[in-house]
């Protein structure tokens, strides 16, 4: 089969295609003919060794998958090896995919829809007609953040984006306001953006001093929603007495601690995702679709912010 394949760690010059021997399936798992694989921002991660789960080599990346198996269309958690014609799945990590959603917006679901879902339900616990600050959000995660929190009665919400193009997206998919992401005092256009109040809610994955001045546009009783760090910068180191200054809740989240819950939490994020999306009160943007031997650019577009909304790899071509 054709695939991606890492052999050293680095930027996308380490992507090439090449020839491997078809995976096999074994107890407990699934083989699935890949239709597309995700792209997210984690694989650059995935591919410099810088995530949180260390990477070793040789490495197929990709981390999730729509295709087919014997019984119909699923979409599957595979870790790695999603770069490729054919990947293997845990059982535990494979869902069916409703014939009224298509590849792409299953996709968008399975990691940006369903970290969204999280981030909203269990981090920040949004509570109707709180304000909410989407950073990136023109991006795979903040796309579906800004639909779903106005679906869920938020009071307000705050969109940030890196471009006039990408604020225009956030203000048709439902934001009350667009900043730009490049605001230098990013405490006061939050807190402007939101008719001079602090902000009670915010999600954010840039780091640096984003995270800093965000938790600072914080209103009592504020929470923060940490998921990850695209600017590749530390936040200041968070001080206790600063969290009791305005009563803040600062959480992380990663995606792979949801399994560890009791009951089937993904399985219930993505019901109500997928029925979301077949009425049409959900959609998945579609930021674009490469084939394996473009996958460098693929990976050169994301890391330079060049790409709005889902990205996929087609392995057929």
């Amino acid at each position: 089969m054709r695939a991606v394949q890492i052999t050293e760690f680095g930027g996308p010059e380490v992507l090439h295609v090449t020839e491997l021997p078809d995976p096999v399936a074994g107890p407990g798992h699934l083989l699935v003919d890949v239709a597309r694989a995700g792209i997210n921002y984690a694989d650059t991660h995935q591919a410099e060794n810088s995530y949180l789960a260390e990477s070793t080599l040789p490495m197929v990346p990709g981390g999730e998958v729509v295709g087919t198996k014997a019984g119909g269309r699923v979409v599957a958690l595979v870790g790695t090896g999603g770069y490729a014609e054919k990947a293997v799945a845990p059982e535990t990590l494979a869902w069916d995919v409703p014939d009224a959603v298509d590849d792409v917006t299953a996709l968008g679901m399975i990691v940006q829809g369903a970290s969204a879902w999280v981030l909203l339900r269990r981090n920040v616990h949004l509570a109707p007609g709180e304000s909410v600050v989407v950073h990136a959000a023109a991006g795979g995660v903040g796309t579906l953040a800004v639909q779903l929190a106005k679906a869920w009665g938020a009071g307000r919400v705050i969109a940030t984006a890196s471009s006039e193009e990408k604020r225009a997206l956030a203000l048709e998919l439902g934001a009350d306001v667009a900043v730009d992401a490049n605001e230098p005092d990013m405490k006061a256009a939050l807190i402007d953006a939101n008719g001079g109040r602090r902000v009670d809610t915010v999600l954010e994955m840039t780091g640096g001093t984003v995270t800093d001045q965000s938790m600072k546009a914080l209103a009592p009783f504020g929470r923060l929603a940490f998921y990850g760090m695209a600017s590749r910068k530390e936040p200041s180191p968070v001080r206790p007495a600063a969290l009791m200054s305005h009563s803040t809740t600062i959480s992380g989240m990663w995606l792979a601690h949801v399994f560890q819950l009791p009951g089937d939490v993904m399985r219930t994020a993505l019901t109500e995702l997928f029925g979301l999306a077949a009425d049409g009160r959900l959609r998945v943007v579609g930021g674009g679709e490469y084939g394996l031997t473009e996958v460098r650019r693929a990976h050169e577009d994301l890391r330079a912010r060049r790409t709005s909304g889902k990205l996929v790899l087609d392995p057929s071509r």
